[in-house]
């Protein structure tokens, strides 16, 4: 696998992309704080900018994914996003801070249009027993700059200053792209059509979606683990403060034992990946993090929630793998894009719901009964996939049919 060029081209984009989009986040982040006096609507505009695009374009990126070849598709997303931030580069050295949103909010957009490319980049040119494998690799990928990201943006903004941080963002950009102008060129699969409409090909995406069960239960646990993840995500600083009574700094140690995991995960996950099947990994995945959220939530020992939170990103590669594996098994390639483009919104879209009532939930009732709750919700997730262990067998035989005609 590691001697596939189209791996490796993957590998190396995935790379500098981390590089451009955290050294982007981070010196945005501080440079938003530092404008505005740390103003909560500012810095939670920078989430939206972020997060918006899924909601609205990642259907809609999805299916051009299909129509469009991934190398092309995936070269002009890296070289128009690096344009854009320089564009917003020179218009900041102007005198209009405030343009640095539309760095996050365009390159935001566009990754709409990349990501699915190349999960189906994956699909084309990987056989089909080296693609867990090979999103393992790429999971770690993300894992190791969940605990170096940070580190590297904020070293980045307070060295440079912004006006530097944005103008290795748009370098780092420019080399993804030049990485992936080496990937062999575009084919097109036996199972691409055009001859419909844009709306045509839509609706066929979600009758797709609706007709397979596997896929139709991967969105019901994308819908659970999502609400479980936001009621969560803005709550854990008061794990710190309330349930521990340290003070708020210490949420640090907290996300780099997540980090950690998730590194050695993403690492164990790539050793077993031709042993276990992806909705295995994904059932554990999700148990393991219901089990993890329900100790944290009730914990009031630094060092067993620390072990918690340990597990928690120990084995959300599982989730990350086994989701991302079980989509690129069970979804032909002319529908890869306009699956993503669904079961993402989904995923984000129920998770910034709770997180929006979380605040107000806080308020109500205890912090223990939401970390529960948010464990059940996992527990929720991990049932409504278990009946995909009913299947594997229909599967694997579809899989070896589709190939024997290939």
């Amino acid at each position: 696998m590691f001697s596939s060029r189209v791996f490796q081209a993957i590998i190396i984009s995935g790379l500098f992309l981390q590089v451009g989009i955290w050294v982007r986040n981070f010196a945005v982040l501080l440079f938003v704080m530092e404008q505005t006096d740390g103003d909560p609507f500012a810095v939670s505009m920078i989430s939206v900018a972020e997060f918006a695009p899924i909601f609205i374009f990642s259907f809609i990126g999805g299916t051009f994914a299909d129509r469009w070849r991934p190398k092309r598709t995936m070269v002009w997303c890296d070289l128009l996003s690096a344009l854009s931030v320089f564009a917003v580069l020179i218009t900041l050295m102007l005198g209009s801070w405030q343009v640095v949103f539309f760095a996050t909010l365009i390159s935001a957009i566009l990754s709409q249009f990349s990501q699915p490319s190349g999960m189906k980049l994956f699909k084309m040119h990987l056989p089909e027993e080296q693609i867990q494998a090979g999103m393992s690799i790429y999971q770690t990928v993300f894992a190791v700059f969940m605990v170096l990201g940070p580190i590297l943006g904020t070293f980045a903004f307070q060295s440079f200053g912004i006006h530097i941080s944005i103008a290795i963002t748009g370098t780092a950009f420019l080399l993804s792209a030049g990485a992936l102008a080496f990937l062999p060129p575009d084919f097109k699969m036996d199972e691409e059509t055009h001859a419909t409409s844009l709306l045509q090909e839509m609706k066929a995406g979600i009758k797709y979606v609706l007709s397979k069960k596997e896929l139709s239960l991967l969105g019901l646990c994308f819908l659970a683990a999502g609400l479980g993840l936001g009621f969560i995500q803005p709550l854990s600083i008061f794990l710190v403060t309330e349930q521990l009574g340290l003070p708020k700094e210490n949420l640090q140690w907290l996300l780099t034992a997540n980090g950690i995991g998730m590194i050695i995960g993403g690492a164990a996950v790539m050793i077993f990946a031709k042993t276990v099947a992806p909705q295995r990994l994904l059932a554990f995945g999700m148990l393991a993090n219901a089990i993890g959220l329900a100790i944290m939530g009730w914990s009031s020992n630094l060092w067993l929630t620390l072990s918690a939170e340990f597990l928690n990103g120990l084995m959300l590669p599982c989730i990350q793998i086994g989701i991302n594996t079980l989509i690129l098994q069970r979804t032909e390639g002319a529908f890869i894009g306009r699956v993503n483009g669904i079961l993402s919104p989904l995923f984000t879209g129920s998770m910034v719901v709770t997180m929006s009532a979380a605040g107000i939930l806080k308020e109500q009732i205890s912090l223990v009964a939401i970390f529960e709750l948010a464990a059940v919700l996992f527990i929720i997730g991990m049932i409504c996939i278990l009946p995909l262990y009913n299947l594997k067998g229909d599967t694997k035989a579809e899989l070896v049919a589709s190939e024997e005609q290939a």
